[in-house]
């Protein structure tokens, strides 16, 4: 009898404290939220990561810490934010170049498609076309003429082997068939000081930072890579305008989580990201860095992984790049 009024006891109790309000689960956030850059502090994607940051903890009420994780050609960072608990408080600034490129060429742990769930597109950032003034090639159509006729390939330069720079011109080469010779660097500063220096002929740039040579006349641009032109070269046209448009390279980043977020929390982050993207404010800070701001649903991230993934591996096969 003891017994049996016990245990009535406390099934009331619990069902009482389950009613209470300050037994109820903790709103989400109720607590700082990391954001995963898998790149060194000072570049553009740390800077476009810590500007979304900052507006994100505003509206959240929590801080939102960036959180560096370079190394392994970005696989240190992904790999962090793959393995957290999908609980909203981890969270990734990913992109083609550590979603897709990465896991193609080299042996990564894990799925770029599995492990991770789209949150919202963040931007997009065009390369560049540009050469050095000594090349005969005053627009694109005579150095695609140029590249075919003469007896030593066209040189371009790039940050490395399987980076963005170096995958826009091995696409370039299949989609205009033409040879090109790919001259790796350890990143993109050595990889344009050779370009200015004249050692090498071409590179596929950030507009961002070719612009300003290519106003002093250091470099000739040639095109945009993305579908739109870009406003710090607004009279350079683009692959699509040339009648290329299978050449096309937008480097995109995004936010992503780990598998298996919850919608609701899924779907607050990417409300807040995709207001905070449509702030005037914010699409200026991003377009002086040559970068378009661009939210989109999760749905739309989640489809553009796949396809970019179905694209660049048909490239990379072709090119003969990957791990040994």
């Amino acid at each position: 009898m003891i017994r049996t009024l016990c245990m009535q006891a406390a099934i009331g109790i619990s069902i009482t404290c389950m009613a209470l309000p300050g037994a109820r689960a903790q709103p989400y956030p109720d607590r700082p939220i990391r954001f995963i850059v898998p790149f060194a502090p000072g570049g553009t994607a740390d800077v476009l990561t810590r500007a979304l940051a900052q507006k994100l903890g505003q509206r959240l009420g929590q801080p939102v810490i960036v959180e560096n994780r370079p190394g392994a050609s970005t696989a240190i960072g992904v790999k962090h934010a793959a393995m957290a608990a999908p609980d909203g408080y981890t969270i990734l600034y990913g992109g083609v170049s550590s979603q897709v490129m990465n896991p193609l060429i080299n042996r990564v742990d894990f799925d770029p498609v599995k492990d991770f769930t789209p949150i919202s597109l963040v931007n997009s950032l065009p390369l560049v076309l540009v050469v050095h003034p000594s090349l005969p090639a005053a627009d694109f159509s005579q150095f695609l003429a140029l590249a075919k006729s003469r007896a030593q390939p066209i040189t371009y330069a790039s940050a490395g082997a399987g980076t963005s720079n170096h995958l826009a011109g091995e696409l370039l080469k299949s989609a205009a068939r033409i040879p090109l010779l790919h001259v790796p660097y350890k990143s993109s500063a050595p990889a344009l000081n050779d370009l200015l220096g004249g050692h090498v002929d071409a590179m596929f740039d950030l507009v961002l930072t070719s612009a300003p040579q290519a106003r002093l006349g250091k470099v000739r641009p040639l095109a945009i890579t993305s579908p739109r032109r870009s406003p710090l070269l607004p009279d350079v046209p683009t692959l699509r305008e040339l009648g290329l448009p299978e050449g096309e390279v937008d480097v995109w980043t995004g936010v992503f989580g780990p598998a298996g977020m919850p919608p609701a929390i899924v779907a607050r982050l990417h409300d807040e990201i995709d207001a905070i993207l449509r702030l005037p404010e914010v699409q200026q800070q991003f377009a002086s860095l040559g970068a378009l701001a661009e939210p989109s649903t999760p749905e739309q991230l989640g489809e553009l992984l796949r396809s970019e993934l179905v694209k660049w591996k048909r490239v990379v096969r072709e090119a003969r790049i990957g791990a040994d």
